[in-house]
C-alpha cells in the first residue's frame, strides 16, 4: 500500500523533507505508521503530534488506504524545542546515523554517542547472533527515568536511550545512547552513567547462540537494595556459621 507523507515544522526539518513516499502493507493504521516512521525520527511519537488523513484529523486506530495523503501535524502554537529525553525499545534495526544529526541543536557544544554493536566473538566462543527480550514497560520507564536523572545531575540537555529487542547479527546496534550538551565533559559522564546503570537496572536479558550452543549472558549484579536477598543466597546448607 502506497501512502504519501507530508510532515510540517520541525518535523520537516527531522525528515528533510516537505513529502515522501512510504509503502505500508494493507489494513496498516494510523498508530502502525507512527510506529514505523518513529524508527527514523522519534519526535514522531514523543512530541505529541496530531495526524491528519486527506486534510482530516485521525486518530491512531484509523485504517489507511491505498494513496492516502499523511500530514503529520506538529503542535501548532508555541515553538516548543525538541524533548530533552527520548527513549524507546524497538525490533527494527536502529539508524544511528539519522538519530545523532536530529539530536544536535544549535546551543550544544558536544554530543557524545555509545553505540553498543554485536561482536562475533564472547568467551572465546565464535557468536552467530544475539535474541534480546524485556519486560518492555517496565523497561521503558527505567529507561525514561535514567535519561531524565541524567538530565538532571549531569546537566545536559538533550539525552536519546533505544534498545534492540529480537534477533540481532553481528555489526548491528543492540542499544544506542545519544547524549547532547554545551560542554564534553558532562555528556562524557552522562553517557558513561546511563551505560553502565542501564545494563544494571533495566530488565532486559541477551541469549547469545553461538556455533556450538547457546548460553543466557551473565548479568552484572543488581545494584545494592535491587535484588531480593532470599535463603538461597546463603547457601544449599543454610546459613554459614
Amino acid at each position: 500500500m502506497h501512502v504519501r507523507i507530508l510532515p510540517f515544522g520541525v518535523l520537516k526539518e527531522s525528515f528533510g523533507s516537505d513529502s515522501f513516499a512510504l509503502d505500508l502493507p494493507g489494513g496498516s493504521t494510523v498508530a502502525d505508521l507512527l510506529a514505523r516512521l518513529g524508527d527514523h525520527a522519534p519526535m514522531v511519537e514523543s512530541l505529541g503530534i496530531a495526524v491528519s488523513v486527506n486534510a482530516e484529523y485521525a486518530q491512531r486506530n484509523q485504517v489507511l488506504s491505498e494513496n492516502d495523503e499523511v500530514g503529520l501535524l506538529p503542535p501548532v502554537s508555541g515553538g516548543a524545542e525538541a524533548p530533552a529525553t527520548v527513549v524507546r525499545l524497538t525490533r527494527n534495526v536502529i539508524e544511528a546515523d539519522g538519530l545523532v544529526r536530529a539530536a544536535k541543536q544549535g546551543a550544544d557544544g558536544a554530543v557524545v554517542v555509545f553505540d553498543g554493536i554485536v561482536r562475533n566473538n564472547s568467551r572465546g566462543r565464535q557468536t552467530l547472533y544475539l535474541d534480546y527480550e524485556a519486560y518492555e514497560e517496565m523497561a521503558t520507564k527505567q529507561m525514561r527515568e535514567l535519561a531524565a536523572e541524567a538530565v538532571r545531575n549531569f546537566g545536559v540537555r538533550h539525552v536519546e536511550i533505544v534498545h534492540r529487542l529480537g534477533r540481532l547479527h553481528v555489526g548491528e546496534t543492540s542499544v544506542l545512547i545519544v547524549v547532547a550538551s554545551a560542554h564534553r565533559a558532562q555528556a562524557y559522564d552522562a553517557s558513561r552513567w546511563l551505560i553502565d546503570t542501564l545494563k544494571k537496572t533495566v530488565p532486559i536479558w541477551k541469549k547469545e547462540t553461538f556455533v556450538d550452543g547457546a548460553v543466557w549472558a551473565d548479568g552484572e549484579p543488581f545494584p545494592a537494595g535491587y535484588a531480593v536477598e532470599g535463603h538461597a543466597a546463603e547457601g544449599a546448607d543454610g546459613p554459614a556459621a
